[in-house]
């Protein structure tokens, strides 16, 4: 596990240059509910751009054989083809709804799917990755990336479709009229053509950043907001602010960054869609001149090279929120990429896991080692001892000599870098008939083995449910008679509501002391 400068822990992917298609492809395989329906919704994406070309069609008919007929106007067939007009855009329109319900459900669906997994794998990784990512990063890469791709999924998504079916279309109807225009209009977007994919480049890079600093600002303002009462307390406030400030500042650069490339590639598009249009009306009426083409064709033409330059245009806002999204989308996957270091053995299927010995337990530290990934010398280097069952061991020493450490190896919120931890029943003064704690079930695990740290925390809920977390299954009557046994029944009669009461999130509603009764 490697660290970066602000000391934050190199999740997976974070170390090595990524394609937007790779992420694609990469969050696609992660992800299978993106894929279902997809033919039927590119199929009514197919509707609704054919759809789109019946105008131009129907203006040109109506120009050269409606009004240009022999004798005077052909009304009957301009009614006709004007009626057949409205059929079709109604048509488009329902083809247009129905695929937008689709493409939203089905992304709302996967998303869905991606942040509980997101979620769950953020608290299958270790004490060690959490304490190596801030916050703040985390809760980014879990919420505000998720939301950014869901936002491009739905506005995007659906741009995307239309556009690439409108280019389509429109160009094969525009090589049937004139292939001469055609190869005109195409020769014109070459050059972007050719400059977007450099364009898109440096949306993911500057993207990559934005993204970055997104975490960055939840993490300055997440820790400032948790430990206000410290910041207070010593008289840190302008020091604190200037930190939010530098974060957020750092934001502002990026974005405006991003949106420089951005202003490049809309500038860009708007210039090769006028250049078009001019080339089309010079030489279309050279081509009319010449007798080439009808003036009813020459007018189609120009609406069909009005749906062709339409995605062109709108292709910079596509791109720039497009490789945003792929950039949150990288963040995201990455978490979701990075293996945990401490695994649970049930996760690997049936039998797989031990369950603890019914019973007293001893504890077993077989010449344990442990070392932080910051470096410096071992927390813990190799501590051989046999805990018996029913001891009260007081570990005492200084600050950083491995106190919590060796805790959070009993409980398994960390594993040691070298030798081994056991539990069960020794026998022989040894670790024969124990279990070694990587092989324990953590929901057996849980069960019997727990860690109650001097700071306890609790949810924002109330005093009973904070009880439950341990048993779900507690009644009232039990969450009483908890109390009961550790003496606190006067001081829950104490409470507004009693156990009912509640604490307020991470318990600031009751006193230290009180949170540490109540964890």
């Amino acid at each position: 596990m490697d660290t970066v400068g602000d000391g934050d822990v190199v999740l997976a992917a974070d170390r090595r240059p990524e394609s937007a298609t790779a992420t694609l492809r990469r969050g696609l395989r992660m992800m299978p509910e993106f894929r279902q329906g997809l033919p039927v919704t590119f199929l009514l994406a197919l509707i609704a751009t054919a759809g789109r070309v019946v105008v131009p069609i129907a203006v040109q008919q109506v120009l050269d054989r409606g009004l240009g007929a022999p004798g005077g106007p052909d009304i009957p067939l301009i009614r006709e083809l004007v009626l057949i007009s409205a059929v079709v855009v109604v048509i488009t329109g329902v083809a247009v709804y129905r695929m937008n319900v689709r493409l939203f459900r089905t992304t709302e669906t996967a998303l869905a799917g991606l942040r509980v997994r997101a979620f769950r794998h953020v608290h299958d990784l270790s004490v060690l990755h959490q304490q190596g990512q801030r916050r703040g990063s985390l809760v980014s890469r879990v919420t505000s990336d998720v939301d950014q791709l869901s936002v491009f999924m739905q506005w995007g998504g659906v741009l995307g479709l239309v556009s690439i079916g409108q280019l389509v279309v429109a160009t094969a109807v525009m090589a049937v009229y004139s292939w001469q225009l055609t190869l005109l209009v195409l020769a014109c977007f070459v050059p972007l053509a050719i400059a977007v994919k450099w364009f898109a480049r440096r949306l993911a890079a500057v993207y990559g950043v934005v993204r970055e600093r997104v975490g960055d600002v939840l993490a300055a303002v997440g820790e400032s907001v948790v430990g206000a009462p410290t910041v207070r307390a010593y008289g840190i406030r302008a020091r604190t602010a200037a930190r939010i400030d530098r974060a957020i500042d750092r934001h502002y650069r990026a974005s405006v960054d991003a949106q420089k490339v951005t202003a490049g590639v809309y500038v860009s598009g708007e210039l090769v869609a006028a250049i078009a249009n001019a080339a089309v009306v010079v030489v279309g009426v050279l081509l009319g001149i010449a007798g080439d083409i009808s003036a009813g064709t020459l007018v189609a033409f120009l609406f069909l090279v009005t749906l062709f330059v339409a995605p062109v245009q709108t292709a910079s806002e596509v791109l720039n929120e497009a490789q945003n999204a792929v950039a949150g989308f990288r963040r995201v996957l990455d978490v979701l990429d990075t293996e945990p270091d401490v695994r649970d053995p049930a996760a690997a299927g049936p039998g797989h896991g031990r369950d603890l010995p019914p019973g007293s337990l001893d504890v077993r530290f077989d010449h344990v080692s442990f070392a932080y990934a910051t470096g410096g010398r071992k927390a813990l280097d190799d501590v051989d001892l046999t805990i018996a069952a029913r001891t009260r061991v007081a570990i005492v020493g200084e600050t950083g000599s491995g106190k919590t450490t060796f805790a959070k190896l009993v409980t398994r919120l960390m594993d040691p870098t070298e030798g081994r931890v056991l539990v069960g029943i020794a026998r022989d003064g040894g670790a024969t008939g124990m279990v070694p704690l990587d092989e324990v079930a953590f929901a057996s695990l849980r069960r019997r083995v727990v860690m109650v740290p001097q700071d306890g925390f609790l949810f924002d809920a109330s005093v009973a449910d904070n009880v439950r977390y341990g048993r779900p299954g507690m009644t009232d009557a039990e969450v009483g008679a908890a109390f009961d046994e550790l003496g606190l029944s006067d001081w829950v009669a104490g409470l507004p509501d009693g156990v009912a009461s509640p604490v307020g999130q991470r318990g600031e509603s009751l006193s230290a002391g009180e949170r540490q009764l109540v964890a």
